[in-house]
């Protein structure tokens, strides 16, 4: 993360990711309804965050396999040509999201895909012909770590974005927030 996007989140009280993992969930029933909106916001942009370097991790995982694959002779013979098909979704295994529509837009894309290449820095994706199938093993190892660790830290983000919300439908179900206010575009 650059220091311009650490000097960004200290301004707002931390770092976003930290300001949600910490959050007091066993303490939403008596937090204002302001602050349980502003919360599952939060979480949910960082929810997004998460997943798109998820997806970058993954794609990188997907070129270095690919790789291998075609140096032992189970891949196609051309990686480039094959590129579209080795990034599409259906060798993964289907999806166990939570089949959340997201409206929020990724944060700091630039600085995501800074990090995410700061992974492997010492081995030029770019130049795959260039390197050695133990320098390629190595990546795909430490990127598939990195996807393991993000994946974990989404799912507890996801565990926030969900309390959050069964919280504000619990306070409509029960009578406690005002539809009118909300559908009115009050709080």
């Amino acid at each position: 993360m650059s220091s311009e996007d650490e000097a960004d989140e200290a301004d707002e009280g931390g770092r976003r990711i930290d300001r949600v993992l910490a959050a007091d969930l066993s303490g939403l029933r008596q937090a204002d309804l302001a602050e349980v909106r502003a919360l599952r916001k939060e979480a949910e942009q960082e929810e997004v965050d998460l997943s798109y370097i998820r997806r970058m991790v993954q794609g990188r995982v997907d070129v270095i396999r690919a790789e291998l694959n075609r140096r032992d002779g189970n891949g196609s013979g051309n990686l480039v040509q094959d590129l579209a098909a080795i990034l599409a979704d259906e060798p993964r295994a289907p999806a166990r999201g939570l089949g959340r529509h997201m409206t929020v837009e990724t944060s700091r894309a630039d600085s995501h895909r800074r990090y995410v290449e700061s992974l492997v820095a010492d081995v030029d994706l770019s130049d795959l012909d260039n390197r050695t199938s133990d320098e390629l093993a190595h990546a795909m190892r430490t990127l598939s770590e990195e996807e393991r660790k993000v994946s974990a830290r989404r799912r507890e983000v996801q565990g926030v974005m969900d309390t959050c919300s069964a919280e504000i439908t619990r306070r409509y179900r029960d009578g406690e927030a005002d539809v009118d206010a909300l559908l009115g575009g009050s709080s």
